[in-house]
């Protein structure tokens, strides 16, 4: 079975901007692009205690509703990426059980975050938070740039409206503790397919070698050159698998969130890992993501692993 691109639509300006971002990824990878929604209503979980509830339409109306807004997305996507192969689906059920099981047949899943403010930054949503903490295959959150505020580069504009590739960096969150391979494959050939350049961020604590509030310097630089060398250690397979992508590697002393968000505002795309643990309670995203999650501007890759 032929995977595919898959985007999940509620119809929201940032579903729109995620569709937009997946058919130039299914053109990137030659693969064909799948639109699909959850045609099954959920009331608000907070919804006005009035005695008479929240009213849901009859069903063949919610599937009405989906399938106009597949049709309208299929149109508008289809106008400014001719010759993309495009299939639309209306799934039955509740959006996340339903967009999990779409994830299944996909090479990566993309979905919309509606941003708040310069200052807030990703509102990630119940349904884009409760997939991402459970799907096994990548997923990609995209952000509306009027909703964020932060508009894209005019010559970006461009690239997009003519079908040329993003160029910008492809920026990799890399944990040197536990490199995944999945995760560091999945940035390097990004930033292949874009003939872009691959930014490596890796972030790290100083012990406490301290004297006198004063770092030993000795033992500083001994640490910074140890840090280095681990890095080129495990980047060394990849860039001789990857021989066309420059590569920018930098260690920086700190949690790794902070330099990442900094990172997205240039970037055309950002990758991180999500570690996979089946926790009798909850999910696990990580506070590394979790924070990128919340305040980058770029689309933000999350590739889950063991």
């Amino acid at each position: 079975m032929t995977r595919t691109i898959t985007v999940g639509l509620d119809g929201s300006p940032a579903s729109l901007a995620a569709s937009d971002w997946a058919a130039r990824e299914a053109q990137l990878r030659d693969l064909p692009l799948r639109l699909v929604t959850a045609w099954e209503w959920q009331a608000p979980a907070f919804a006005p205690t009035t005695g008479l509830g929240v009213p849901v339409p009859p069903s063949d109306l919610q599937r009405a509703s989906a399938q106009r807004l597949l049709a309208q997305a299929r149109s508008r996507v289809g106008e400014a990426h001719p010759g993309l192969r495009i299939d639309t689906d209306e799934i039955p059920g509740l959006p996340v059980p339903a967009l999990l099981k779409a994830a299944e047949a996909a090479e990566l899943l993309t979905l919309g975050s509606r941003g708040l403010s310069k200052a807030a930054g990703f509102l990630l949503g119940s349904v884009s938070h409760a997939v991402l903490a459970s799907c096994e295959r990548p997923v990609v959150l995209v952000r509306a740039a009027e909703h964020g505020g932060h508009e894209a580069p005019a010559e970006t504009s461009e690239r997009q409206a003519t079908g040329v590739a993003d160029s910008r960096d492809v920026v990799l969150g890399l944990d040197l503790l536990r490199p995944n391979d999945a995760v560091i494959d999945f940035a390097f050939d990004a930033a292949s397919r874009r003939a872009a350049r691959l930014r490596i961020i890796h972030g790290w604590t100083l012990p406490p070698y301290y004297y006198g509030g004063e770092l030993m310097p000795d033992l500083n630089d001994g640490m910074v050159e140890l840090v280095r060398s681990e890095l080129s250690d495990v980047l060394r397979p990849w860039q001789d698998k990857y021989p066309t992508v420059e590569v920018s590697a930098q260690a920086t002393i700190g949690g790794a969130g902070r330099h990442l968000v900094d990172a997205s505002y240039d970037a055309a795309l950002v990758v991180v890992g999500r570690q996979i643990r089946h926790a009798p309670v909850g999910a696990h995203i990580g506070p590394v993501t979790q924070a990128l999650l919340h305040h980058a501007v770029a689309p933000v890759a999350v590739i889950a692993h063991d």
